[in-house]
């Protein structure tokens, strides 16, 4: 979230009117999600400017999608910068009935960026960032296979990273923003923020 910007206090009518006014997003919505994807530093004046809208327009679209659950930014830090070292993917099966406990289990813990339940072979996937492979064994073991539901993981260590996107596809151009268009990023350079911030 912007420090800067205090967010705006809203009603329960409005809350419900501000889910049923995203169902879509216009021109303006999308235009203000690739902007502070490109740089979540902008400031609202600046895309106003841009957009040919009024600060206000900008200001109230952003807060509003932030109430809805629809933009977020947030800062991100180099694991590497603070002793991270060693990201890897964990495929989880669980017993069936259970994959809702297990994914809210697992979502708390601190070591993980990404938690989702998917379908194939696996139940869900899982991403875990830790300090080295010490650390990484002990979540796996302590954290991850000690839920109960967990019938039996696989661990798929990250060696690149060719791409990382944050767009989503909210530009004209209906394509993700890309992170950095540079040659594939070793395990050391991986989760290493652009612009000091990130949009989800």
């Amino acid at each position: 979230m912007r420090s800067r910007h205090a967010p705006v206090e809203s009603s329960e009518d409005e809350a419900g009117g501000v889910a049923s006014t995203l169902s879509s997003l216009d021109h303006i919505d999308r235009s203000v999600v690739a902007a502070l994807q490109a740089d979540g530093r902008r400031t609202f004046s600046s895309i106003a400017e841009e957009l040919g809208v009024a600060e206000s327009v900008v200001r109230y679209r952003t807060q509003r999608m932030e109430r809805a659950g629809i933009l977020q930014v947030v800062g991100i830090a180099d694991p590497l910068k603070l002793g991270f070292d060693l990201m890897a993917l964990v495929g989880l099966k669980v017993t069936p009935g259970s994959l809702g406990d297990v994914c809210a289990a697992i979502a708390k813990v601190p070591e993980t960026s990404y938690v989702a339940a998917v379908a194939g072979q696996y139940d869900v996937f899982v991403e875990l960032v830790c300090r080295d492979t010490a650390h990484f064994q002990n979540v796996l073991v302590g954290a991850l296979q000690s839920v109960a539901g967990v019938q039996s993981t696989e661990s798929f260590l990250i060696l690149e990273i060719h791409k990382m996107a944050y767009g989503w596809g909210a530009g004209d151009s209906g394509v993700p923003v890309a992170d950095k268009p540079t040659a594939p990023a070793k395990r050391s350079r991986s989760g290493t923020s652009t612009s000091g911030r990130r949009t989800r």
